[in-house]
This record gives structure tokens, C-alpha cells and sequence, in this order.
């Protein structure tokens, strides 16, 4: 696909901005490899083969007579020695990098929970036993998917809501600032206590219940965009052409507002990840088991004595939110129309 000389001039300022690029380089390499989270760290062979049969326990669940021709009917603890024991007398296994699942309890640790880092937990345990490497790999993956997730849908809704805004004004506009200024105002940790003491929250309640608030980020600037550029010639000559109203909020004035909604989005993605560790903080998050970074947080305060949770979770938390600012950075700087390629004025 070939660019075209604007494009190609924003791709050159965001590469000059060389602390941007790598961040993003990395955080996307991070997010990729936390998407194969179970081939990294879990508690059952990636692949085995065991009396001439292939398996696969990291996608399927087997029964032990599956693998076993003397085993019993009941599901395959992988981790039992005697299960061990037969797959190596009878075949092979390939384990994970990590051989614990964001939920195993770690046995045989020597010392109380939490158990500072070793050879065989890198990263220590927590206070139930739990690998935090693995907790963490799976923690990073449902932060960042919720927050994508998060960010787009908002994004969408803000978009549409400002487009409509600027574009017909008059009394559209006003209605819907009074009601963006009174839901805005709304309690929302009231409220989020109040959905946690009616249903459990997840994933995908957490979703919908900060959609309702998080789509107004982006309202303000695509409003004044469409404000501004409704009234521009060009605009004016395409509606007397006859182009609908939908093709000129599409076609022609949408990309112009999209140039500041970019520049914002790195940094509204680092809000809903710090938002979702937020309320994993406070106990109004993820159900819980899950892994989560904020849980980690609460753990780290909860248990002063292991300085290694504390660290761990500063490190991911704090890198994690680090790299996004530098990517925003970057991409404002991209998408500035007085930077000249390489950086400069």
C-alpha cells in the first residue's frame, strides 16, 4: 500500500521520536507473547505423547484412562507423581516455560507464603502459594485486552456523540452538553458498589458499567472539530452538491477530527488499565482468583514482609504505563502539523 506524503511524513516523525518507537516496539511484543499465555506458563504439558499416543493438555482436557491404559476415569492431574512417573516411563512430555497456571498452588515451598524469589519461582510466590510470573503474564494480557477493548468501544460512542454534536448544533448541541455535563457528575464508585452488591462482577460487566461513563473522553474534541469544520467551503460545496449529511460527517469531516482523537487514545488506554487495577485494588474488580495487577497491589500492601510483590507489581504497573505515555507521545508528535520529518520545526 503505498502513503501518501502526509502519512509518510507523520510515520517519519513518529520513528524520529525514538523513546515513542521503541515503546511501542516493545509493548507490542510484550502483548503478543501474554496472548499465548497458556503456552507460557500452565500447569499441563504443551504437547505429550504417552504409549503411542499424541496429546494435548494445554487445549484438551483428558481423562487419565485416555492416557494411561491402566489409569482411572477421572480427569488427569498432571501434576500427581504417579501421573509423572507413568508419562516418563511410557513417553514424553514438553512442558511450559513456566510450569504453573495463573490459579496453581504451589507445593512443597520450604518456606510460608509468600516465598521469596528462587531458582523455581523467579518472580517468589504470593501469600496463597501462587506463581506470580504466571499471575502476572495472565494479569497483563486481561489488562491490556480490557482496555483496548474498553478504549475502542468508548472511542466509538464519543466519536458518534461528538460528530452529531458539531455537526447539526442548535439545540442537539446544547441538550446533549447538559446531559454529558449531568451524567458526568454521576457517583460512579457509589454506583459501581452498589452493581457489586447486587450481581458479581466480570469482565464483561466491568465493561458495560464504565462504558456508560468512559465514552464522554473524547466527546469535547471531535464537538469543536465538527464545529469548526461544518462551516469550512468545502464542507458548504459538498452539502450543495447534495452529499447527505452522514457523507459529510463520514467523508469529509470525520478524517480532520480524527487527527486530535488519535493523538489521545495511547493516553485513555492507560487510563482504563490503570482504572481496572484501580477497582482490582479496591476489591470491586475481577471476580476473585483472577489474575489481575491490582490484585497484586493489594497483596503487596497486605503483605509488607515480601518486598517482592511490591516490586514486581510497581515494575509491570509502571512499565506498562510508561510505555503508553511515551507511544502517546510519540504519536502526538507524529500527527503535528509543525514537526518536520526528523524531528525537527
Amino acid at each position: 500500500m503505498t502513503l501518501s506524503p502526509l502519512n509518510r511524513r507523520r510515520l517519519a516523525n513518529f520513528r524520529a521520536n525514538r523513546r515513542g518507537y521503541w515503546s511501542l516496539w516493545i509493548f507490542g511484543t510484550l502483548f503478543a507473547v501474554t496472548l499465548f499465555a497458556e503456552v507460557l506458563a500452565n500447569d499441563r504439558p504443551i504437547l505429550a505423547r504417552v504409549e503411542g499416543k499424541w496429546f494435548f493438555p494445554v487445549i484438551t482436557e483428558y481423562a487419565e484412562s485416555d492416557i494411561l491404559s491402566d489409569g482411572f476415569p477421572t480427569a488427569a492431574d498432571w501434576r500427581d507423581p504417579e501421573l509423572l512417573r507413568a508419562v516418563e516411563e511410557r513417553g514424553w512430555a514438553i512442558w511450559p516455560a513456566v510450569p504453573y497456571s495463573f490459579n496453581t498452588v504451589v507445593r512443597d515451598l520450604g518456606t510460608p507464603a509468600p516465598s521469596p524469589p528462587s531458582a523455581r519461582n523467579l518472580l517468589g510466590t504470593d501469600d496463597q502459594a501462587r506463581d506470580v510470573l504466571a499471575r502476572v503474564i495472565y494479569g497483563f494480557r486481561i489488562s491490556v485486552l480490557f482496555g483496548l477493548v474498553l478504549t475502542l468501544l468508548s472511542s466509538a460512542i464519543g466519536i458518534a456523540a461528538g460528530a452529531v454534536q458539531g455537526y447539526y448544533g442548535g439545540w442537539v448541541d446544547l441538550s446533549m452538553q447538559r446531559f454529558i455535563e449531568v451524567w458526568s457528575g454521576m457517583p460512579q464508585l457509589f454506583l459501581l458498589i452498589i452493581l457489586a452488591s447486587v450481581i458479581e462482577p466480570g469482565f464483561s460487566t466491568l465493561l458495560i458499567f464504565l462504558l456508560l461513563f468512559s465514552w464522554m473522553s473524547l466527546t469535547g474534541v471531535v464537538r469543536a472539530e465538527f464545529l469548526r469544520g461544518r462551516n469550512l467551503d468545502y464542507v458548504r460545496a459538498a452539502k450543495a452538491l447534495g452529499v447527505s449529511d452522514l457523507g459529510l460527517m463520514v467523508r469529509h469531516i470525520l478524517p480532520n477530527a480524527m487527527v486530535a482523537t488519535l493523538t489521545l487514545l495511547p493516553f485513555i488506554l492507560s487510563g482504563s488499565v490503570t482504572v481496572l487495577a484501580s477497582l482490582d485494588f479496591l476489591g470491586f474488580g475481577l471476580p476473585p482468583g483472577s489474575p489481575s495487577l491490582g490484585e497484586l497491589v493489594a497483596q503487596s500492601k497486605n503483605n509488607l514482609q515480601a518486598p517482592w510483590l511490591a516490586a514486581t507489581a510497581f515494575a509491570v504497573l509502571g512499565g506498562t504505563l510508561t510505555l503508553l505515555i511515551f507511544i502517546g507521545e510519540a504519536v502526538r508528535d507524529a500527527f503535528d502539523p509543525r514537526k518536520l520529518p526528523g524531528g525537527g520545526r
